[in-house]
């Protein structure tokens, strides 16, 4: 497990370095490094998100059609990646669909990749929150001095707390050499998560409280149409599923299918049973993160709430390392002639773009109501990575693969249908996201 640890992490923060033919790993590695890559914060979303799309029969109904184009966008990637003798996601689609699409996706990427340091950040202040509410607690039983005291129990004050003093000495440097140490911390998290919110309902099922849950059937499509920002969001690894692939010992399509399917559905497993026992347990009152519909004192959820805290503050620092990378790429391609780039000029730049980074992302957090406002906007760019980018990708590939008409014709026409999923989901998921922003300021 260190060793596919170790492995999960150079492909995820240096895929460039990686070259085709050069890695060896295993099935069972693509495995856990897909599950890494998807398995996050969008796990405390998807109790909501049952909620919102009108329950659960209506949620899985909505997850299971997702699944496959979620399968396929992973199968289109590998497919391309080992045509394109690309290792990266910006290289395949820069190589199959043009310089000029390669760079929006450049573009993309840096924005999405943005707004997951702002719902990790959003997170980790909604766990602060419940712990400072906790010991706020416990200094008032205790006989403390109280509210003339209490400066120290605010979560906006220990998220800048956080962000300056372990958040940015972690994302600086160039390499994240201590990612290797607590790198499965992720995956434990969203297993121990899974399992609590399961142990959970049966202890709670017999209280008082009794949840409102709506109907099994939905009054309109558009409340279905609810969860898939949530899903993109929860299900997104494609961005690292081109690294993963380029270095497997074996590459054949057929593999890699087979690979795809397991990652995929053992994400809809955590998923799903973590949704439907969220759901069931709170019902309609379900917070948008679900830690934050428990008791504040409770050992099995304030061990829940660090698990989670700590492994976002670690994995914050790949997520900007991703975006820093694209960005000081750009700079280099697109700098002025007269600026040399030296091992100085390089050190203050990077110091800069995460200075700046995290700035801008805590400044962003702490005005973010909740996750879900968040979730809209991000499952909204992960379309593209998800549906656009792979349908473009077939689409143009079939221009030029030795392939019989009638297959073309065929992988074509769901190239695509993929893309104008994409591009419906893109649409619908900002729109809710402008109106809702437009409705909090109203």
């Amino acid at each position: 497990m260190e060793e596919l640890a170790r492995e999960g992490i150079n492909l995820l923060n240096k895929p460039n370095s990686l070259a085709l033919g050069r890695s060896s790993l295993s099935p069972f590695g693509a495995v856990f490094i897909l599950l890494k890559s998807a398995l996050g914060a969008g796990l405390l979303n998807f109790p909501w998100a049952f909620s919102r799309a009108g329950g659960i029969r209506s949620a899985i109904a909505v997850e299971m059609v997702s699944l496959i184009f979620l399968i396929s966008g992973l199968v289109i990637l590998g497919y391309c990646s080992s045509i394109s003798n690309q290792s990266t996601y910006q290289g395949v689609v820069k190589e199959i669909c043009g310089p000029a699409l390669g760079r929006l996706c450049e573009i993309c990427f840096v924005f999405n990749v943005f707004m997951i340091s702002i719902a990790f950040l959003v997170v980790v202040e909604d766990q602060l929150s419940k712990l400072c509410d906790s010991m706020a607690n416990n200094v008032t039983t205790s006989g403390g001095l109280g509210s003339a005291q209490s400066w120290y129990t605010d979560h906006r004050l220990g998220l800048s707390a956080v962000c300056l003093l372990v958040i940015l000495p972690l994302s600086v440097p160039e390499e994240l050499g201590f990612q290797k140490y607590i790198s499965i911390l992720g995956t434990f998290a969203a297993t121990y998560l899974t399992i609590m919110v399961v142990v959970k309902f049966y202890l709670m099922k017999d209280s008082v409280f009794i949840p409102e849950h709506r109907s099994s059937s939905v009054s309109s499509w558009a409340a279905m149409f609810r969860v898939i920002p949530t899903i993109c969001f929860g299900f997104q690894c494609h961005e690292a599923s081109v690294a993963i692939y380029s270095s497997m010992q074996n590459r054949k399509l057929s593999h890699w299918i087979l690979i795809s399917v397991l990652s995929m559905v053992t994400c809809l497993l955590i998923y799903s049973i973590t949704g439907m026992y969220g759901y069931l347990t709170f019902g309609t009152e379900v917070a948008a993160d679900i830690l934050m519909s428990y008791p504040n004192n409770e050992v099995l959820i304030i061990i829940g709430r660090l698990l989670f805290g700590i492994s976002i503050i670690t994995i914050y620092p790949i997520i900007l390392h991703l975006g820093r990378s694209v960005i000081q790429e750009l700079w280099a391609k697109h700098r002025p002639q007269n600026v040399v780039i030296t091992a100085v000029y390089e050190r203050r730049l990077r110091v800069m773009l995460t200075t700046s980074w995290v700035l801008v992302t805590m400044g962003v957090a702490l005005f973010v109501p909740d996750i879900s406002e968040v979730i809209n906007l991000i499952g909204g760019i992960s379309a593209f990575f998800i549906f656009i980018f792979p349908g473009l990708c077939l689409v143009c590939a079939m221009q030029t693969e030795p392939v019989s008409p009638r297959v073309r014709s065929c992988l074509i026409s769901w190239g695509s249908v993929t893309i104008l999923c994409g591009v419906f989901i893109f649409g619908q998921s900002t729109a809710t996201a402008t109106m809702e922003l437009i409705e909090r300021l109203v």
